[in-house]
């Protein structure tokens, strides 16, 4: 076990400290998330996807580790939008929470994907990630449109000395993040949950920003674009390291169906080709 703080697993920090009741952490963050997701259905005309029916709330059976994980499921998606997911999961009174929002657009521009993730481990744990929609590596350009801009905003965060960074175990995972990508986790505190809301308002409101002065992508490189941003989307899913959790807790073949949902496999089969 790690006793390093940026390193040791989220196995690890619940395995510390198990039975942390955290009900109220879970409606702070919930209802951060739930005003963003309401905010991109404003903007973006968005159906709820029918592979998620019937997960509106779901419960596990009971798990000797980590009782009973109980949780919502909630996905969209439009012209302009291919995926939109608001959800978690969890045991509100054994520490462990999960929650996402995430937006995967369309091709009609490259504005960055956006992912906003709060858990509790019992510590607060925070993710906020505008994903890229090409390689950074070689597309410098891209990357000072949208990315250069955060960077101040990126290393003040990181200055905060009430935060640690979170490193993932996972390389896939690493491999994703952009340079402006925050994974930090903190005490869970009232005082922390206010400073990732405010760091969001900006982070939010950048991103509608930039989606109001997006150039439209040529059609004749959206298909390429879809290719891209679903290989993207399904091996972020698929290499995530706390897929284990709902292995353990749900059993693999319900775990794996679970993880399509996540991933939106039906979605992607029924849009596949569109610009073709």
């Amino acid at each position: 076990m790690s006793s390093n703080k940026e390193t040791k697993t989220i196995m690890e920090f619940l395995s510390e400290n198990p039975n942390v009741d955290v009900s109220k952490a879970w409606e702070r963050c919930w209802g951060i998330q739930t005003n963003i997701i309401e905010r991109v259905r404003e903007r973006f005309e968005v159906a709820k996807h029918p592979s998620c029916e019937g997960r509106d709330y779901f419960t596990s059976s009971e798990h000797p580790d980590h009782g009973l994980l109980e949780g919502s499921f909630n996905a969209y998606s439009g012209d302009q939008v291919d995926w939109l997911v608001h959800s978690w999961i969890g045991n509100r009174q054994r520490s462990i929470l999960d929650i996402n929002a995430t937006v995967f657009l369309g091709q009609e521009t490259r504005v960055p994907h956006l992912a906003v993730i709060f858990g509790t481990i019992p510590r607060l744990y925070f993710y906020a990630e505008y994903t890229p929609r090409m390689d950074l590596r070689t597309n410098p350009d891209y990357l000072n449109q949208y990315f250069e801009p955060v960077n101040q905003d990126f290393l003040e965060f990181r200055a905060n000395p009430n935060w640690t960074r979170f490193v993932s175990h996972g390389t896939y995972l690493r491999s994703l993040m952009s340079p402006v990508c925050v994974s930090s986790h903190a005490e869970l505190t009232d005082e922390n949950i206010d400073f990732c809301e405010d760091y969001l308002e900006r982070f939010i409101g950048r991103w509608f920003s930039w989606l109001d002065e997006a150039e439209e992508v040529p059609e004749s490189e959206r298909n390429d674009q879809q290719i891209y941003d679903f290989q993207v989307r399904e091996l972020g899913y698929r290499n995530d390291p706390m897929n284990v959790l709902p292995i353990q807790v749900f059993g693999e073949e319900e775990a794996n169906r679970m993880l399509e949902m996540r991933i939106g496999v039906d979605q992607i089969e029924d849009s596949k080709d569109r610009w073709k």
